[in-house]
């Protein structure tokens, strides 16, 4: 649903209508993602750019095109139904088979990005997802996209505010040695990340605020993690909106709080359709 920050007065003052496309969790759509930015002044990205692993074309993603659908297919039914830690012990074993397993899957998320941002309409703002590499970006980000984490931008006379990756679960202690490691941050680095913020009207991220039927996937039948920074910020600055993606089958698509209206722009993945913002 098109979104309209200004009142009646204020948009027959401008100039001209704006609209901005809105995508996350594209994990590896390029066709889809190559027309997103169709008819619209500019392409915002949520993150998770990266297809890691595809449960629904087991060949397809990092994992598949390593090792195979049926590896793949194994894997996702150890985490659907096994007892806790068998899909990370298969997992282990599955890296463990390659020479250099870091340098297999860093070459693998560099031959999807080479496509994904040869994609992207300039001019493009995105952040990055749990996901993705965000270390890579820079090798691919090319005129007109701009690569965003903690940062505002200008679009249209609006102020979009950018904060990237996940929040760790209470207790988790990320794990450096693996071949693959999510874009994770503690809770105190994301919240300096969201407080850092200036003054934005739009606040963006890849996860939701800490808002139960935001978070809760119905799919999955569990809720993600989501970030109570993002709930203060929204609570205290009140944007006009605040914009995510990450859960992929959310129990509520939208919350208002206050005079802020959340929104899970959806899994662009399954959908290619973009979300769509006009003031």
């Amino acid at each position: 649903m098109p979104w309209h920050p200004t009142t009646p007065d204020e948009h027959a003052a401008s100039v001209r209508a704006v609209k901005v496309h809105v995508v996350s969790d594209v994990h590896g759509n390029v066709d889809a993602l190559a027309s997103a930015g169709e008819g619209a002044d500019a392409l915002v990205v949520l993150g998770d750019l990266i297809d890691f692993v595809d449960y629904h074309d087991y060949s397809a993603g990092i994992l598949g095109a390593v090792f195979g659908p049926e590896t793949v297919r194994r894997f996702a039914e150890l985490r659907a139904g096994a007892a806790p830690g068998e899909a990370g012990a298969f997992i282990r074993r599955m890296w463990a088979g390659l020479d250099d397993a870091a340098a297999v899957v860093f070459e693998a998320a560099r031959e999807q990005y080479r496509r994904l941002f040869a994609a992207l309409p300039a001019p493009t703002y995105a952040v990055a997802g749990n996901v993705d590499l965000p270390q890579l970006w820079p090798e691919f980000a090319h005129d007109g996209v701009h690569v965003l984490d903690g940062q505002a931008a200008d679009l249209g006379g609006v102020r979009f505010g950018f904060v990237g990756g996940g929040v760790l679960p209470d207790g988790a202690i990320p794990r450096r040695s693996v071949p693959w490691a999510p874009y994770l941050r503690d809770a105190h680095e994301y919240a300096a990340a969201v407080g850092g913020l200036p003054e934005i009207d739009v606040l963006c991220s890849h996860i939701p605020p800490a808002v139960p039927e935001l978070v809760y996937d119905v799919a999955a039948r569990n809720p993600e993690v989501g970030s109570g920074a993002l709930l203060d910020a929204i609570r205290s600055r009140q944007p006009w909106a605040a914009l995510f993606g990450h859960v992929h089958q959310p129990l509520a698509a939208r919350v208002r709080l206050g005079r802020t209206e959340c929104v899970n722009v959806g899994h662009f993945q399954r959908t290619g359709a973009p979300y769509v913002l006009r003031w």
